[in-house]
């Protein structure tokens, strides 16, 4: 098998996994968002403390996805 045939492969297989994601992901933000109502209407304050400490680790995650990011460049 030659390489571009290869590079091929590993490109399609990698756009076909990246769409399951995807479609993953859609099902489960719906899931977010619904819990995120149901949080609001029986807890305000509870569900914004959560949703608070939601936002400060997603900003962490997103600090060390970006340090990663430019290590392998």
């Amino acid at each position: 098998m030659n390489y571009i045939v290869r590079i091929t492969m590993k490109k399609n297989k990698s756009d076909q996994l990246i769409n399951k994601i995807q479609s993953i992901r859609s099902k489960n933000n719906n899931n977010w968002m619904d819990i995120l109502r149901l949080g609001f209407k029986h807890d305000p304050k509870k569900a914004s403390t959560i949703m608070k400490n939601i936002y400060q680790d997603d900003k962490k995650i997103s600090a060390l996805v970006k340090k990663l990011y430019e290590y392998n460049k």
